[in-house]
């Protein structure tokens, strides 16, 4: 199945969530950070790459084949 093929609107109303899920979680840690509260960040960093992880399984369950480099 092509990348093309994929994309539809359920595919992108399903990933416009995660992707509002990851921004959210990473104003948390954003306001975490500025704030110097190491608990709540530590908690809100853990809830980030979570929600990273559920958007980078969901493209993987697609077929979206995503290569990170770090």
């Amino acid at each position: 199945m092509t990348l093309a093929e994929v994309i539809d609107e359920h595919f992108l109303v399903r990933y416009r969530q995660l992707l509002d899920a990851e921004d959210k979680a990473f104003d948390e840690l954003e306001h975490a950070y500025e704030d110097g509260d190491r608990a709540h960040f530590d908690q809100d960093l853990a809830e980030w790459k979570q929600a990273i992880n559920r958007k980078l399984s969901y493209l993987q369950k697609c077929g979206v084949q995503v290569s990170v480099s770090v």
